[in-house]
């Protein structure tokens, strides 16, 4: 077997066979907005059938809103000026924020937990070990979607690369 060379290209690991272009990117950023939407979209459906409904809502509404958020980064992506390890950072660092945000919200709408979101608990709570998953999904999902908005910013911010 021949060993085929990887590259980074606008932040992600390619072949150096595959023609991969920012516009690829932008397009995977959208795809997966309106993947993430139609997901949010779904989880309506089914809100009513969760351990805690007004979770349910909470993770209609992350999809909905998480998926937006692609939609919009894809829609900007050209203009993000990062090296393309910063920029592979934010491309990965979003999805896993955005997609994990509704995961995490979903978890806590079917365990019934009380974790990170008292307020839609409304006197609920699961087992420890689903507090304390729901917790450290929650916090993950924190400071990744921050990490990668900041970069996102710093990127929108710089006129040339630097």
């Amino acid at each position: 077997m021949k060993a085929v060379a990887a590259k980074v290209v606008d932040g992600l690991i390619v072949n150096s066979g595959e023609k991969t272009s920012i516009e690829d990117s932008r397009r995977r950023l959208l795809w997966h907005g309106m993947s993430l939407f139609l997901l949010g979209l779904l989880t309506g459906f089914a809100e009513q059938n969760f351990s805690n409904p007004r979770m349910g809502l909470a993770a209609h509404l992350e999809g909905v809103m998480n998926g937006t958020f692609l939609v919009a980064l894809g829609a900007v992506w050209t203009e993000v000026r990062l090296s393309p390890r910063l920029k592979g950072a934010a491309y990965w660092s979003a999805l896993y924020g955005t997609y994990a945000n509704w995961a995490v919200t979903l978890l806590a709408a079917i365990f019934g937990t009380a974790a990170m979101s008292p307020i839609t608990a409304a006197g609920r709570s699961g087992q420890p070990w689903q507090e304390g998953l729901v917790t450290v999904g929650f916090m993950s999902v924190g400071i990744v979607i921050v990490a990668s908005s900041i970069l996102v910013l710093s990127g929108l911010r710089r006129t040339t690369l630097s």
